[in-house]
């Protein structure tokens, strides 16, 4: 099943965590760095492009701090970045060049794929590098990045990649051999699951977990990161990125690590973009009514079914429908304001311009700008 998944993948997102990356004392491991990109090279023999997405940085120039841990303040996290981030290029520039291979840096914040413009702007980027046979090396720009703008880790900004650049497989590179019915490291009863069909919550359950002391990500984030291209079609495979020849192996289609299988339900590349690239800005808080017709019925959300809404925000932002529980279940780009839809929650549509004095739209959120989660 795995060849026939895989044969037809001529781009991938390759993720590179920092537990990979470095040794046991918190340096960049030459000898591993040398192994990934020898595979990367022997992809790109084949016809298949490579987008590495690369943790490493932090680690990287923590030593150079004089720290002995993982930086705990940003100001710390930054300085280690702004150390680090040359050091982890050099490395794979190094490692490439026997292969005849360039690197480009690419340093992202979620505020730059929050933009459509710019996201349309990095897929050029990347589009134009691979076509001129250069290995984007992507990683979050740590130097100016805020909990704001923040993607959280490489796991999720993995995720968005495979979006940015229409990838057609994640392959997660981490430190264990795969997705676990328990951590490994804590219980020797632990079995590798070499097949998730589906990323269920008893599935993100058994995730759970935090990261090491080295890297920012845990098992919930890749799982997570799974879950997120799975929605854009796309399949994922983590496995060890210690072992020699890993990558060529995954790719061949051979039963190492976990395959994780993409939704049934995949999303669009734009609906994808709203549901998990945007941040929300506020809520949109409607009734049963409202929230049984834009599940089931793919609706647009009407000024008719709004209760009220929390938060201030902009006209084109992002919103969280919720529904009488205070659950979320969709998000969309709203076309009112938040304090025109306080004005209006409630009323008919064809009321919108008696109350406003303007109509943009008929509805709040349009059907196509909305996202069922």
């Amino acid at each position: 099943m795995r060849k026939d998944i895989l044969k037809n993948v001529k781009r991938v997102v390759v993720k590179i965590g920092s537990r990979v990356l470095t040794d046991d004392a918190g340096a960049l491991d030459m000898a591993v760095i040398g192994r990934i990109c020898a595979d990367i090279a022997g992809l790109r023999a084949t016809g298949v492009q490579v987008v590495v997405v690369s943790s490493g940085a932090i680690a990287a120039g923590r030593s150079e701090l004089g720290l002995t841990a993982k930086p705990r303040t940003i100001p710390q996290k930054q300085a280690a970045a702004a150390i680090g981030q040359t050091r982890l290029m050099r490395a794979y520039e190094e490692a490439l060049a026997p292969h005849g291979l360039k690197a480009a840096q690419v340093l992202l914040t979620s505020e730059d794929l929050g933009s459509r413009q710019r996201f349309l702007n990095a897929r050029a980027t990347l589009d134009t590098l691979l076509e001129y046979g250069i290995i984007p090396v992507i990683n979050e720009n740590d130097t100016v990045v805020v909990d704001e703008i923040k993607f959280g880790d490489n796991d999720n900004l993995s995720a968005l990649v495979t979006n940015v650049a229409e990838a057609h497989l994640l392959l997660i590179l981490t430190d264990i051999e795969g997705f676990y019915s328990a951590d490994p490291r804590t219980n020797p009863d632990a079995t590798l699951i070499p097949l998730v069909k589906a990323v269920t919550r008893e599935v993100e359950r058994a995730a759970g977990g935090t990261g090491s002391g080295v890297g920012t990500g845990g098992m919930a984030t890749k799982v997570g990161a799974a879950k997120k291209a799975g929605k854009n079609g796309v399949p994922t495979i983590m496995v060890s990125g210690k072992r020699e020849g890993i990558i060529a192996a995954a790719l061949a289609g051979r039963d190492v690590g976990t395959l994780f299988l993409p939704g049934t339900d995949g999303l669009n590349r734009r609906k994808h973009w709203i549901a998990y690239t945007l941040k929300p800005a506020g809520r949109v808080m409607v009734d049963e009514g409202a929230a049984e017709v834009l599940q089931k019925k793919g609706k647009s959300l009407l000024p008719s079914g709004i209760v009220r809404v929390e938060g201030r925000f902009d006209r084109g932002a992002c919103v969280r429908v919720c529904g009488p529980d205070g659950k979320e279940f969709a998000r969309g780009l709203s076309d009112y304001s938040s304090s025109e839809i306080s004005r209006l929650a409630g009323r008919k549509s064809s009321e919108i311009e008696k109350i406003l004095g303007y109509r943009y739209a008929d509805v709040i959120v349009h059907r196509d700008n909305l996202v069922v989660l």
